[in-house]
């Protein structure tokens, strides 16, 4: 049964997913998304498309499938059915993961869709701790401003995410209200969980990586190249 529900949770973060939120506004101007720009479908395309307001309600609407699920997750097996809290933390990571694999693969766009950024963003804000989210936003707005590349930035929250979960848990401080804390095998799967989820967004990322080490990637206010470095 335990099996059953992690399966449940991924198809229930899935569908979550695949609001795709720069695609339906963007169809809401009768635009494809995908058809312009770097052709991805998230916050930063989205923003260079479409404008500032589009690129807001984009990572907003993203952000928020991804809370969304977890708050749903949360009310159902733990407040409904009576799960521990730790095991129902483990079934909001694995909700997680099928937010953002929805959200990068939507099945009705051909399985083309985002970066997953915005989207795990989501999944560390509906975690509701404090340090987790200031240190994350802190070193996205450092990295970025000091480099002036989004990618880059989006890249090391990835690294980080992970690196503090880790830490984290292994000190028992990782839930801002309940202090959660994950032993034996669901902390192993845990610590699998956000691996796999960081790894995607590199994975995602490979393009604007190559940039990168060849110094091609675009920078904020640079002059807009045909390769995109849309991070999200």
């Amino acid at each position: 049964m335990t099996i059953l529900y992690r399966i449940i949770c991924i198809i229930f973060g899935y569908g979550f997913g695949l609001i795709q939120t720069a695609y339906l506004y963007g169809k809401i101007k009768n635009i494809d998304i995908r058809d312009y720009g770097s052709g991805n479908s998230g916050t930063t395309n989205a923003m260079r498309v479409l404008g500032k307001k589009a690129g807001l309600i984009t990572f907003i609407g993203d952000l928020g499938k991804a809370i969304l699920c977890s708050v749903l997750i949360l009310v159902l097996f733990q407040y409904g059915m009576g799960y521990s809290s730790d095991y129902v933390l483990l079934l909001r990571f694995y909700g997680g993961v099928g937010v953002v694999l929805g959200h990068n693969f939507p099945f009705y766009m051909n399985f083309k869709g985002g970066k997953g950024i915005a989207a795990t963003s989501g999944v560390i804000l509906s975690l509701g701790d404090y340090k987790l989210i200031l240190i994350e936003l802190a070193i996205f707005i450092g990295v970025t401003l000091i480099t002036k590349y989004v990618s880059l930035g989006s890249l090391c929250i990835m690294a980080a995410f992970f690196i503090q979960v880790v830490i984290y848990n292994e000190l028992g401080i990782l839930g801002f209200k309940n202090n959660l804390h994950l032993t034996g095998e669901h902390r192993i799967e845990m610590y699998i969980i956000v691996l796999f989820i960081a790894a995607l967004a590199w994975y995602k990322h490979r393009a604007n990586i190559k940039r990168l080490l060849n110094g091609t990637e675009n920078k904020i206010g640079s002059k807009k190249s045909k390769t995109s470095n849309d991070a999200q």
